[in-house]
């Protein structure tokens, strides 16, 4: 049998197969960079130009009450709440993924004096590591990077938090969450998750594993457009002691009082900081519905069948590449990373072909698998197109290749 008829038959017996059609997806390209930007829901579009049209066309400032707008980060951060195991009060939609690290880690070692460590692994996504080192150059930090099957014997009184990003953003090599919680609470540091490549995409629990906070995107597997708000989980436990270093007025207890001086909300909503990106939660609100409609556990379920029957394909056409991820889908998130001396060019060609997957510096080819709306026959049809780029030498035409890119 071939690798294109049993993906039919995966097709028919796929109960989440439905829901591609909620999605906008260009004819013929096959979208495997979802954990880069997630694909357009179908109701995005209707659901902004509501808010620009009605709410804001119309009820003008009437709108921050009449339409919610007050409301939305906190009600777009509960909806996000189930997903990743926290409850609605917990979570909040705002700023960027960046700033909520920034935000958390100084609130962390306002909570840990006399610690100054922030303790992380070399190879973590840029932005978590370039936002301790800017807590360093301020003399707030002191920044240490240990490999990952060093991290709990380098958890010493020293250190203040652990951050650590759950599924890797290069590999999809996924950590312990529990097990590296437990040590670093032991060792009396705090741990910040940075579920950016998680959420939407597979299960966790934040509240059974005991995490004090996470952070994450809104434009990778929510679906909720690109530069979509982010949001921030911080335990209940620690809402009281709070004291996130940028005290916007949003983030007041009172912020139409007006007062010179600043006093935290006392919440979550103490995270928030200016005013709410309306049209950027209005569109995340969207993604986040249809994927918890959809349910983590069954997307998770579905991603490793699609990279495990993507593997077979390329087993099937003979195709030898060096596997980065974890072999075992349990131990990955939901991509699979290759590498090869010249993955940007293979990366240029398969684009070429309508298959969109994405490189990583500097020899990673990475290609991820929304199961939202990829299909088993996207996989066939994917392996063979790679397949036939790496036996044709096409990825080594000049227009492919990384100079050509750059000059």
């Amino acid at each position: 049998m071939t690798p294109e008829s049993r993906a039919a038959e995966f097709d028919a017996a796929d109960p989440l197969s439905r829901y591609r059609e909620r999605f906008n997806l260009p004819e013929g390209v096959i979208y495997l960079d979802g954990n880069s930007l997630g694909a357009l829901p179908k109701a995005t579009p209707a659901a902004v130009q509501r808010v620009v049209e009605h709410e804001w066309g119309e009820g003008l400032i009437r709108s921050w009450n009449s339409a919610g707008w007050f409301e939305a980060s906190g009600r777009v951060g509960a909806k996000i709440a189930p997903l990743i195991g926290a409850a609605p009060h917990e979570v909040i939609a705002c700023d960027s993924t960046s700033i909520n690290l920034f935000k958390l880690i100084a609130a962390a070692l306002q909570m840990r004096p006399g610690r100054t460590v922030v303790l992380s692994e070399p190879g973590n996504f840029p932005t978590d590591l370039y936002m301790i080192a800017g807590l360093e150059v301020q003399g707030l930090a002191e920044r240490r990077l240990v490999e990952s099957e060093r991290l709990e014997e380098a958890l010493d009184e020293g250190v203040a938090l652990l951050l650590l990003t759950h599924v890797h953003y290069k590999t999809g090599a996924m950590h312990d969450m529990a097990a590296l919680t437990r040590a670093a609470h032991e060792a009396g540091a705090l741990v910040l998750w940075d579920l950016s490549h998680t959420v939407g995409a597979l299960p966790v629990d934040l509240n059974r594993a005991e995490a004090d906070f996470a952070v994450g995107c809104g434009y990778k597997y929510l679906c909720g457009g690109p530069g979509a708000p982010a949001f921030a989980y911080v335990a209940e436990r620690h809402h009281a002691g709070l004291a996130q270093p940028l005290t916007g007025w949003f983030g007041h207890a009172a912020p139409f009082a007006f007062s010179d001086d600043y006093a935290g909300a006392p919440g979550i909503e103490r995270l928030l900081c200016g005013t709410a990106p309306v049209l950027g939660l209005a569109a995340l609100e969207v993604g986040v519905e249809l994927i918890a409609e959809i349910g983590v556990e069954r997307l998770f379920g579905k991603s490793q069948a699609l990279s495990e029957f993507f593997l077979e394909c390329l087993m099937a056409h003979d195709v030898k590449l060096e596997l980065v991820s974890p072999p075992r889908s349990d131990d990955r998130g939901s991509q699979l990373s290759f590498r090869h001396a010249n993955a940007y060019e293979i990366c240029q060609a398969l684009i070429a072909r309508g298959v969109i997957g994405d490189f990583r510096d500097p020899d990673v080819l990475r290609l991820g698998f929304a199961p939202a709306y990829l299909s088993f026959a996207d996989m066939a049809v994917a392996a063979r197109h790679l397949a036939e780029v790496l036996t044709s030498g096409e990825w080594q035409r000049p227009e492919f290749s990384l100079r050509a890119a750059v000059t």
